[in-house]
């Protein structure tokens, strides 16, 4: 698996919208993704400057989403 480099919150998202979520939408203490199958991702606040790849790791484990498909876009 390829490292993943720290990443802005900002740029995290678009990646992510370009894989098929729509979002952010506000939650309880976080803001979530949603994809048209009904999968919801939980994303950080923006109070961090950027994303670590170890988190960003964790999130796309949970999308289902590959790191190397990932880094593509």
């Amino acid at each position: 698996m390829p490292k993943v480099p720290p990443i802005k919150r900002k740029e995290f998202v678009r990646k992510l919208k370009a894989l098929g979520f729509d979002g952010p939408f506000a939650g309880g203490k976080h803001e979530f993704l949603r994809r048209n199958d009904g999968l919801k991702i939980t994303i950080p606040n923006p109070h961090q400057k950027e994303i670590s790849g170890v988190l960003q790791k964790i999130i796309l484990t949970q999308a289902d989403i590959s790191v190397e498909e990932f880094l593509k876009i």
